[in-house]
């Protein structure tokens, strides 16, 4: 029975996995974004990929409505990437640009898949402004992509007393008390 299981899964995983999505041009030159992984940092830790961590919405989209433009990334394996639009707009995210690993080897060299995106933005004259993430391969990623350790932020998952080590500027226990900094912190994307 647990090998049939492993099976249909299998063959479901294959259907249900995202397409690659395009990375566009900047309308304007050095066009601002915001950067955001989604399991851990939008979710309140890995493994709860259908719940929405409290005031997440609220905090991209703060971001969003100051003028940055949004994109969202992550390594999760196929069968939950499906339905990852659709958890984003009925959780109230603003649009933006979803890349998810399109491989085995990307889901496995996390860091790098991510590198590579961000790399892939930033040469089409993209700057990215803020990084938000949860995991040591966000961290890894955001670094070797070029952004600043001052732009970019770490959420501690549930249950963990601290955040994973990395490099950024601070570690946050959730997006409640980030709102402020935004608001206040953080400049139009002009």
């Amino acid at each position: 029975m647990r090998h049939l299981l492993l099976v249909f899964v299998s063959m479901l995983s294959g259907c249900v996995q995202l397409k690659p999505a395009d990375i566009p041009a900047p309308h304007q030159p050095r066009q601002k974004l915001v950067v955001f992984d989604i399991d851990g940092t939008l979710t309140p830790k890995n493994s709860a990929v259908f719940e929405v961590r409290k005031d997440a919405a609220n905090a991209v989209n703060a971001l969003s409505k100051k003028g940055y433009s949004i994109v969202y990334i992550s390594a999760r394996i196929p069968l939950f990437q499906a339905g990852l639009p659709a958890w984003l707009q009925k959780n109230g995210f603003p649009a933006g640009k979803l890349h998810v690993a399109q491989s085995a080897s990307e889901r496995e060299q996390v860091s790098q898949f991510k590198t590579s995106i961000l790399q892939q933005y930033s040469r089409l004259g993209w700057v990215i402004a803020f990084a938000y993430g949860d995991s040591s391969t966000d961290f890894t990623a955001y670094a070797d992509a070029g952004v600043a350790r001052e732009s970019v932020f770490a959420l501690q998952r549930r249950g963990d007393s601290h955040c994973q080590p990395g490099i950024y500027k601070q570690c946050l226990d959730g997006w409640s008390h980030h709102l402020a900094y935004i608001g206040q912190e953080i400049p139009d994307a002009d």
